[in-house]
């Protein structure tokens, strides 16, 4: 396989509302599909509340099996799937095509997430977009300028689960098409210069 077209995944994480599969191989009467409730937390026969909350499925699936083993399975083998995530979304805002939530899977990039949102709008500016974070409780915010990724001058920067993308507005943009639409003969020697 190619190595530049190898990345890394980035673990997915466990939050509430999630919907997972909890299987234990020979229990049948332990293995269900189940949401997380909203403070992260999952509740299951014999061992009661678990925190699922920021776990990747293979670190509940431990969890599951560490509590279970000796008292009620001697050798308990557990897979953790999570069925559909409402937790790990990305917010895409501004000036895209169709605004709104969408699912951060583990290669999302600034380019895929706003591709998600069916593409930059009419009025976008390329050069005024802002990825929102938090990290360790702080708010960070990063400018890109989304020509300068297509042409390869920069990396198209990694999405995480809870960013907020906002796509800029171009005032001139809005301006000049306002002003072809309402004075089409004076704009006209105005678009033969543009082209």
């Amino acid at each position: 396989m190619r190595a530049d077209l190898n990345v890394a995944d980035r673990p997915s994480l466990i939050g509430p509302l999630d919907t997972i599969g909890v299987d234990v191989f020979n229990v049948p009467e332990l293995s269900r599909e189940m949401q997380v409730d909203a403070s992260g937390r999952i509740s299951m026969p014999l061992i009661g509340t678990i925190d699922a909350r920021g776990r990747t499925a293979e670190e509940l699936a431990r969890a599951i099996e560490n509590s279970l083993r000796g008292r009620y399975v001697r050798n308990p083998q557990v897979t953790v799937n999570i069925k559909s995530s409402v937790s790990q979304v990305v917010t895409v805002d501004g000036q895209v095509v169709e605004p709104g939530l969408y699912p951060v899977t583990n290669q999302m990039t600034l380019m895929r997430a706003i591709a998600s949102a069916k593409g930059l709008s009419e009025f976008a500016r390329q050069d005024d977009v802002v990825i929102l974070r938090t990290v360790d409780g702080r708010r960070m915010a990063g400018l890109y300028n989304i020509d300068a990724i297509r042409r390869g001058n920069y990396t198209d920067p990694a999405i995480y689960a809870n960013d907020v993308i906002v796509v800029g507005d171009s005032p001139a943009r809005r301006r000049f098409r306002d002003l072809v639409s309402v004075s089409p003969l004076i704009a006209a020697p105005l678009v033969a210069i543009l082209n």
